[in-house]
């Protein structure tokens, strides 16, 4: 460990974290081109002090400065008298310099033109952002859901980052203000490592075809296996049809979207409870809403297992109110009794302010009962 390591880890800085330097864009490819003027100038400086030293009896350090102010053409003028041969010389190493220089001048704006230099720094420079991030989301492909979602996910205060092959994603990122994207083949593992996938919460494929779908979910639970990650990643997909739904389910996906079977259910409640609709839209998507909804899993090491709610006392320590229950096996219990039991791996649907809910998760992912809870 060297002083700064020790220094760090005695004031207890974190190291800013940086992408592998494996999935990073080489920049030596495209600096091959510049090789051959720093060779040149290199050979240069070396030719020119020689000839100094050997014309006109110029010390090393005389001979380097002299060779350094003639070849880079400032002017200076002779800083020694220089002879006839000395200042032909001077003369040739002039010319040469200013060659080398429009030579590396003519490289420079043939690299900047094509482009490639500029588009690897500025994905180096994503790169380096993405590392940074955690708990965030990742979108496959840009398309009219993605863009609806970035907007949820942007008030929500929830970071993610769309990936998409096509090569015009920079523009479209600027149109639709994405924070953070990356333009690549969403299924790969380039893809996924780039994305800073071990540190995500999660995967949204949204994409028109089934088949990109697949090859994603298939993707991401294959690297979860293979990178031994603590936790499964949360899988968000959608699907035109039944047996596409079903299937995606099978194939790992935690949740699957039917764009049809949600506009007809909200084209039904709209026409039946148009009142109660409105009221469950501003409830549950606006950001200011004091109010929040949310499901929490009982894991199996959990506590509550096999407790019934009434022995749970989260109304009292954390002011939620339990307002469904979802058992394993899919069966749902709305407003539940105060006798039901909580089983394993089940959900609780929960109503109470972010504070409650956050509280409310602790206490259900605690493996003992909390100390305060038993004298309640």
């Amino acid at each position: 460990m060297n002083l700064i390591d020790k220094i760090r880890s005695t004031l207890h800085w974190e190291k800013s974290p940086t992408p592998d330097p494996s999935i990073l864009p080489e920049l030596y490819v495209l600096l091959k081109a510049f090789r051959l003027p720093l060779i040149f100038t290199v050979l240069t400086m070396f030719v020119g002090t020689i000839g100094y030293m050997a014309i006109d009896d110029f010390t090393l350090m005389g001979a380097i400065y002299q060779t350094g102010v003639t070849f880079t053409t400032v002017g200076f003028g002779e800083i020694e008298p220089i002879s006839d041969l000395g200042r032909i010389f001077t003369i040739t190493l002039i010319i040469t310099g200013f060659a080398l220089f429009s030579m590396a001048i003519g490289i420079m704006v043939s690299e900047i033109n094509r482009g490639d230099l500029l588009k690897i720094m500025k994905e180096r420079s994503m790169l380096y952002r993405i590392a940074r991030l955690k708990n965030h989301f990742v979108i496959c492909h840009h398309n009219e859901y993605t863009v609806e979602v970035s907007k949820q996910l942007r008030r929500s205060h929830i970071p993610f980052i769309v990936v998409d092959p096509r090569a015009d994603l920079e523009e479209i990122a600027l149109e639709h203000k994405y924070p953070y994207y990356l333009q690549e083949e969403p299924h790969t593992e380039v893809a996924m490592l780039k994305s800073h996938l071990s540190s995500a919460d999660g995967v949204i494929t949204l994409s028109d075809s089934i088949a990109d779908n697949i090859a994603i979910i298939a993707s991401v639970r294959l690297f979860e296996k293979e990178h031994f990650l603590p936790r499964p990643y949360n899988l968000i997909s959608s699907a035109n049809s039944v047996s596409d739904v079903e299937k995606l389910k099978k194939l790992g996906a935690d949740t699957v979207v039917s764009p049809k079977k949600l506009t007809a259910q909200r084209v039904t409640s709209m026409a039946t409870r148009p009142d109660m609709e409105n009221l469950l839209e501003e409830f549950l998507f606006q950001s200011d809403m004091p109010l929040n909804m949310e499901e929490i899993f009982v894991p199996k090491y959990s506590w509550m297992v096999l407790n019934r709610i009434k022995e749970l006392h989260l109304q009292e320590k954390a002011n939620i109110s339990i307002v469904g229950l979802m058992r394993k096996d899919g069966k749902f219990t709305p407003m539940p009794k105060p006798d039901d039991l909580v089983t394993s791996e089940c959900k609780l649907l929960v109503i109470g302010t972010q504070k409650g809910v956050s509280t409310a998760k602790e206490i259900v992912r605690a493996r003992n009962k909390p100390q305060e809870l038993k004298y309640v």
